[in-house]
């Protein structure tokens, strides 16, 4: 019985440690979701109405926004100018840009 245990232990350890969450964020979607709600004010990681509030990796790091999380409540609630997008987008849209916002940060939005 100790050993059946064990056995389903270990392949339940190894089926969650390979398994990708089902909700994963997807930055290629992002990008596209991106480039439909937020390009107008954001493209190219610029920000049109407050011009200190960019996206590239150090301005994120500066306001604390270099998380997913962090833009995924951003995105939902708005701030100042910045409309909300929770309604708008979904869950899932909404973390996909958050993906594509950090991805790019990282890569200097080149």
């Amino acid at each position: 019985m100790r050993k059946l245990f064990s056995v389903i232990v270990i392949a339940a350890f190894i089926l969650l440690a390979f398994a990708s969450p089902a909700f994963a964020a997807d930055a290629a979607s992002g990008a596209k979701i991106f480039s439909a709600n937020c390009a107008a004010c954001h493209q190219g990681g610029r920000n049109v109405v407050i011009a200190a509030k960019t996206l590239p990796k150090e301005a994120l790091q500066k306001y604390n926004m270099n998380s997913i999380e962090a833009i995924v409540t951003q995105v939902q609630n708005g701030k100042n100018a910045m409309p909300a997008f929770e309604g708008r987008l979904n869950d899932k849209q909404i973390e996909d840009v958050a993906a594509y916002v950090l991805e790019k940060s990282e890569k200097g939005w080149m």
